[in-house]
């Protein structure tokens, strides 16, 4: 883990900074181990040290990384940074730009009175995040793992005349049965008209003949985040949705064969996007084709129609095209996927072919 702080001073040096402070908790998290809802990370050159209250100091001591100094706070911590400061100086620091809010950068400027400059680091940070490690793998391909037996599970508890809710209460606890701390996102569950809604979070809408049914979820497993989504149908759909559902899985399959490393997150997203408007549904897909995932459910790179954001091996997003037509329904097939040996690993091995239940 150590290499990670490496990484990190890399950034550093590269923007001639001497030191930074974490306060966001994904980075704390990838760069300390500690998993507590309140701290400052401050990384210098050669040293660092997580700070922390009371609340958390024995929690910090056993999950912090090796190298990092846990320090309790007495009073503030901008005091304690102070203190740190006046045994190991520094000009200036960097910070979260993206992450830390302005009335805490305005108290940052006036209470650390050692340092001279601060300068917003905006997503230097996060990028050390978009490539995965072994170890980041491994868990990883867990946590969608967890996800496919969720869906397994869900497959025969779902019926007709169930609401929404049912089945998103149903998701969420077979998640935690399963070993998973809970949901990285508000679980998707929208049936009939409403799977045209992308993000139709659960109702007490009823579940019908005909419906599709859109199951959009994630779960939260070692401090990772999965994410999944298949769409089935409730008794027969008729022959529009079926025809938008094989499209669906063709723009899919063609994106999964075709993504390859050094491909722009444009050039990965026209894979898809082109077999969907070539069949006519071009402007009933309107998100993009992907999003990196890992600590945050939604990171780094970013696969759309505008992302000059380049692909490399060792990095994990998604690949979930769809079609949504108001009045109709809608499709979306998402598997979690990760640049490896110069093509795609999936990680999510649930079953894409149509389900009618």
């Amino acid at each position: 883990m150590n290499s990670r702080l490496e990484k990190l001073r890399t950034v550093l040096n590269t923007n001639n900074i001497d030191a930074c402070i974490i306060s966001g908790r994904p980075n704390t998290i990838y760069f300390s181990g500690f998993t507590g809802t309140t701290s400052f990370l401050l990384v210098g050159m050669d040293k660092a040290w997580l700070i922390v209250d009371f609340r958390y100091t024995i929690q910090a001591k056993k999950q912090v990384f090796e190298g990092i100094t846990v320090i309790e706070s007495k009073d503030t911590f901008y005091s304690a940074i102070n203190d740190i400061l006046k045994r190991n100086p520094v000009r200036n620091i960097g910070f979260e730009g993206r992450v830390l809010p302005y009335s805490e950068y305005i108290k940052l400027k006036e209470r650390v009175s050692r340092v001279k400059e601060f300068v917003g680091l905006d997503n230097d940070i996060d990028r050390i995040r978009q490539i995965k490690d072994s170890d980041e793998a491994e868990i990883l391909q867990e946590a969608a793992l967890i996800g496919d037996k969720v869906f397994s599970h869900i497959l025969d508890f779902i019926k007709p005349g169930m609401k929404e809710t049912d089945i998103s209460t149903e998701l969420e606890y077979t998640m935690k049965k399963l070993g998973a701390k809970g949901p990285s996102f508000e679980t998707i569950v929208a049936s009939g008209h409403r799977s045209a809604m992308c993000h139709g979070t659960a109702t007490d809408n009823v579940l019908k003949k005909g419906d599709a049914l859109v199951l959009d979820f994630g779960v939260v497993y070692r401090n990772y985040c999965s994410d999944m989504t298949r769409t089935i149908f409730i008794g027969d759909p008729g022959e529009e949705l079926k025809e938008i559902y094989n499209i669906v899985l063709k723009a899919q399959r063609a994106a999964l064969d075709g993504i390859i490393p050094g491909m722009s997150g444009i050039e990965a997203d026209k894979i898809a996007r082109d077999i969907i408007t070539e069949a006519g549904y071009g402007e009933a897909f309107g998100h993009s084709l992907g999003h990196g995932i890992g600590i945050e459910i939604h990171e780094n790179p970013r696969l759309s129609a505008i992302s000059m954001d380049v692909l490399e091996e060792g990095m994990v997003f998604s690949v979930e095209p769809g079609i949504y037509v108001d009045g109709l329904g809608g499709v979306r097939i998402e598997d979690m996927v990760m640049l490896m040996d110069g093509k795609l690993r999936n990680f999510t091995t649930s079953s894409k072919d149509l389900i009618i239940i």
